[in-house]
């Protein structure tokens, strides 16, 4: 596992961070400042003014990916994508197909970033990174915060779609509940099954999120998405980690009880989603796969990353069945 920066000095790090349990223990996010559309944080919406570094094969990034293909940002938000791999040097870009390069502050190494934001930062560099061109500094690297802001904040930028609202009022209440109740068990819960170092560890996470999607698997018997019969962030939070589950969490992280194909409402909902207008592009297989297969040699020592399985996102869904759809 990659490194941190300790007092903005890059420090090599190889243990994964853990309880003494042997639970995975998930680093806090540190940037947490707001752009708003009056401009009353600081931060005012503005076209141009802000860019986003992601990786694809990082979940939580992807959802950002996704709000900003979808809300029409593509033009107002710039974007760097990372390489895969995530070594001793952490996130960077190393020439590989898929890149887009830092032509914002040219950096080679994501912590560069970091750096230039607050020279003591100490913590993890992770993605998603919004950062402001105009003041020099990352505004928010959380996930869930920046695809509110990508949702609402933008809506009077030229070209965006405020048409769309994946959290709308009438809704909050109940789109933050879902997103609160599926990140331990199932977002997080991935990552706290195939990190787990210890046998009662392991067992206590996989058991919850075989749990949790046991649930949804019946919600959405019920209706199309989590929240109801329209897409909100709810569905754009969870998607993220049921793309990646058969292709690496059930051989890699060992969440193995069942695959995502073998859950029939989950299954085609999945498909649903990817099948969404410009969600396809944001979905990178190729990076996803080599991504955690290379970059956990504590898991995979070998590196190899395999060729299967073989999964047809685009083949047609079931979800068209629900009233209003």
């Amino acid at each position: 596992m990659p490194g941190m920066l300790v007092e903005g000095e890059w420090k090599t790090e190889e243990r994964i961070p853990r309880d003494s349990e042997g639970r995975f223990v998930r680093s806090t996010t540190s940037f947490r400042d707001r752009v708003t559309a009056d401009g009353s944080s600081g931060f005012g919406a503005e076209a141009g003014r802000y860019h986003l570094y992601v990786a694809w094969a990082c979940p939580w990034a992807h959802r950002t990916a996704i709000l900003r293909k979808l809300k029409g940002l593509e033009d107002a938000i710039s974007m760097s994508v990372v390489g895969s791999y995530m070594g001793d040097d952490g996130w960077g870009w190393y020439g590989e197909p898929g890149e887009v390069p830092d032509d914002v502050n040219g950096a080679r190494y994501l912590r560069e970033v970091y750096q230039k934001a607050d020279p003591s930062y100490t913590g993890r560099v992770t993605t998603p990174v919004l950062w402001d061109k105009e003041t020099g500094t990352i505004v928010n690297n959380e996930s869930r915060e920046i695809i509110r802001m990508l949702d609402h904040e933008f809506d009077g930028v030229e070209g965006v779609r405020a048409d769309l609202d994946f959290c709308p009022e009438d809704l909050r209440e109940e789109v933050d509940r879902v997103i609160d109740e599926i990140y331990e068990p199932i977002n997080n819960g991935v990552y706290r099954t195939g990190f787990a170092m210890k046998q009662p560890a392991y067992d206590e996470a996989v058991t919850e999120l075989f749990e949790a999607l046991n649930h949804w698997e019946e919600v959405l018997g019920e209706r199309r998405y989590l929240c109801g019969e329209r897409i909100t962030e709810a569905d754009w939070c969870m998607f993220p980690t049921l793309l990646r589950f058969d292709p690496v969490y059930v051989g890699h992280f060992k969440c193995n009880l069942r695959r995502i194909v073998d859950y029939p409402n989950l299954w085609n909902y999945t498909k649903d989603l990817y099948q969404q207008p410009g969600v396809a592009e944001t979905a990178n297989l190729d990076h996803i796969k080599k991504h955690y297969y290379r970059s956990h040699e504590s898991i995979n020592p070998s590196r190899i990353v395999p060729k299967g399985p073989i999964i047809d996102f685009d083949e047609p869904h079931d979800r068209d069945r629900f009233a209003g759809s």
